[in-house]
Parts: C-alpha cells; sequence; structure tokens
C-alpha cells in the first residue's frame, strides 16, 4: 500500500495487466488494421513509382515540423505575402519537442523518431477514444466509431509525423478526465493538446463548459484547476515568440503573410464555389467541399442523440475556428481534428448504414492517401 492509499500491487497486479490488455484489445486491432491499410497502399504506390515509403510519411508537414525538432524556429517572418514567404512559425511546437526530446533519448534519425512517437499516440489515442466510446454507446458502437475516426479519409497523417495522432490522444484524456471529475488531469491533459495546433486549443472549451456547471450547481472551486490549466500549452507557445522573434501575436503575422492570406471566413464558401465550377477537377476543393456537406450531415444526425456537452463544445469550436480560415474550411484533416462527430456518427449508426459508410469512408481514404504522393491534394 502506498502513502497515498492505493495499492499499487493491485493496480500492477497480472490479473490487472491482463484486463487492460483485454480491454484495449478491440481499439488497438482497430488502429493497427488502419495503419496496415495505408501502409499497403504506400508500399503498392511507392513499388510502381520505385520511390520508397519512407519518403512518402516525410512529405507535407511532417518536413515542417521536423525543420522546427532539428534546427528551431526562425526569428522573423519575411516581407511580402503567399508561398515565397512561409516560415516554420506558422507551426504549433508540441511535435517538434516531442520529437526533439526522443531523439535526444534514443538517437537516430528526427523523422524515424518522428514516426514512432506518433505511432504509439494514434495507439493509446484509439484505445482512450474507444473507451469513452464504450461508456456511452456500448463496445460494439464503440468499434465502429473508433472505426470511421481510423479510416476516415484523411486519417493517411495519423501515420506521418503530423499532430493529429497527439490531438485525439490528449483531448479524449481530458474529456475522460472530465468525466471522473479529475479536474487537474482534465486540465492538463487539455493544456498539452493546446500546444499541437490552433484546433487544439479548443480543448479549453469543455473545461469552461463544466467549470461553469459546477460552479453554478455546487459551487466547487476545485473545478477551476480544468479551465486554468487547459490554456498553458498555447500561452507558453505565445509567451515563447514573444521572446524569440518580439512579437506575442508572431503566429498569427506568420500564417496571414504565409499560409492563409485571404478574407476571413471564406474558405468553405471558395471550396464549395470550386467544387460547383470544376466538380473534381481541384481535388483539394473538392475534398473540402465535401467534407462541409459531410459535416452538416453529421451535426444534423447527431442533433438528438443526446451527446455529451463537452463533446458538442469540444467540435463546435473545432468546426467554428475551421470556418474562420480563409483557405482551409472543413477539410478532411479537420474533421479528424474534431473526431467526436465522426467517432458519434459512426456509433450511432445502424449496422447496415455504417458498413456502407465505412466503405465510403475507406474508399475516400485510400484516394486521398495515394494523392498524398502528387501535389494534387495536401493533407
Amino acid at each position: 500500500m502506498s502513502s497515498t492509499g492505493i495499492d499499487t500491487t493491485t493496480i500492477f497486479s497480472s490479473a490487472s495487466l491482463k484486463s487492460l490488455a483485454k480491454r484495449s484489445a478491440p481499439a488497438a486491432g482497430i488502429f493497427l488494421a488502419s495503419r496496415f491499410f495505408v501502409l499497403m497502399i504506400f508500399g503498392a504506390v511507392a513499388k510502381i513509382s520505385g520511390q520508397n515509403v519512407y519518403r512518402y510519411l516525410m512529405r507535407w508537414d511532417s518536413r515542417w515540423y521536423l525543420m522546427i525538432a532539428h534546427w528551431g524556429y526562425v526569428t522573423r517572418v519575411p516581407a511580402g505575402q503567399g508561398p515565397r514567404v512561409q516560415v516554420d512559425l506558422g507551426f504549433f511546437p508540441g511535435l517538434p519537442l516531442i520529437v526533439r526530446f526522443s531523439h535526444a533519448i534514443f538517437g537516430g534519425r528526427y523523422g524515424a523518431n518522428g514516426l514512432v512517437m506518433t505511432f504509439f499516440a494514434g495507439l493509446f489515442g484509439s484505445i482512450v477514444l474507444h473507451r469513452i466510446l464504450e461508456q456511452r454507446f456500448g463496445t460494439t458502437a464503440a468499434s465502429q466509431g473508433l472505426a470511421l475516426v481510423v479510416f476516415s479519409p484523411a486519417a493517411v497523417v495519423l501515420s506521418m509525423v503530423y499532430s493529429e495522432a497527439w490531438i485525439i490522444l490528449f483531448v479524449s484524456l481530458s474529456i475522460w478526465a472530465l468525466d471522473r471529475r479529475i479536474w487537474w488531469f482534465a486540465g492538463l491533459a487539455a493544456g498539452i493538446a493546446t500546444s499541437f495546433d490552433p484546433v487544439g486549443a479548443v480543448a479549453v472549451l469543455p473545461c469552461l463548459y463544466v467549470a461553469y456547471q459546477e460552479l453554478r450547481t455546487k459551487r466547487n472551486w476545485e473545478v477551476l484547476a480544468a479551465p486554468l490549466l487547459a490554456p498553458l500549452g498555447i500561452l507558453w507557445f505565445f509567451l515563447y515568440l514573444w521572446r524569440h522573434t518580439g512579437h506575442f501575436m508572431e503566429y498569427f503575422h506568420a500564417q496571414r503573410a504565409g499560409w492563409q492570406h485571404g478574407p476571413m471566413f471564406t474558405g468553405v464558401f471558395y471550396n464549395i464555389g470550386q467544387f460547383a465550377l470544376h466538380f473534381f477537377g481541384s481535388a483539394d476543393s473538392a475534398a473540402k467541399a465535401l467534407g462541409a456537406f459531410a459535416a452538416v450531415a453529421m451535426i444534423v444526425w447527431l442533433w438528438k442523440k443526446n451527446l455529451p456537452a463537452t463533446w458538442w463544445a469540444y467540435l463546435g469550436g473545432a468546426l467554428f475556428m475551421a470556418s474562420m480560415s480563409p483557405l482551409i474550411g472543413f477539410s478532411p484533416r479537420v474533421l479528424l481534428r474534431a473526431f467526436p462527430i465522426i467517432g458519434a456518427t459512426g456509433a450511432t449508426l445502424p449496422r447496415r448504414v455504417f458498413v456502407v459508410v465505412l466503405g465510403l469512408s475507406m474508399t475516400c481514404l485510400a484516394c486521398l492517401t495515394i494523392l498524398s504522393v502528387t501535389f494534387f491534394w495536401t493533407p
């Protein structure tokens, strides 16, 4: 018995570990199947093109995250606008820090460290997500929900050095802790999530909602630990940028100059317009327009499904953040980051409908995985 009153011999007993492994097996199996699916597609493309799979996994944002891990951030945004002034100040630091930390411990290539760490984040995130879905909808429904998440159209990024796996892990942990009234853990997990991506910063909202309810009904001041800890990741990043570049808001400067210049709240309409004009002539616009239609369909489907308010707070905030973008809109990656909407939809669909929807999602995943090795779709 430890000094805290917790019997650690019971927690780490052989029977407890076997029970944990047994309960985690369905989620782990679904996640591993999805990664095998993606790697088989990459392998087939690599064989045809004469390239290697590792090269495909290091493309796009992976390259930026690894550059930050290796060299750190630049100190300023160049003058001008457009792709020629794109700099790493437009990326959050959570993932580069993990890659740098793992490289310092294990050595080896930064890219290999990033892939391994992200794989385990996806694995553990799938287990936690399956658990919170299971408590709400049951085991079979939880497996459906998780499958729709990890086989969603943009889930190729769960096999790359991208932030989505980490957001799923820490936001799921935060929601899990909020359900159990472990306020400090919920806030800490949300705080870590906010260091990975602007959408991850929406993890603050469930903490704020629960704090409001607890204070209004029970005057439970301990709940404030959650919303007070939740913004620490993004706050630390902005304070770092202030010291590093001299400007507290340099992230937004980098985004507006090089990555997302244009009028706010226009991305969704622009992509739908491009899809109407060119249909599948632009894979990027088509994916984002179809993502917008899918988001609306899922919201309508879930509206009367009695989802927890914490789930609505997170996914609503994530979709609002997406709608603000002048470029991205409801892209498949944004929907993956707003994962409760996909997980809850999969969990509540009738079995026959779910099989059809999963098949369509896997087909889209296969197509976008192939397109990710070209310049037709940017993951």
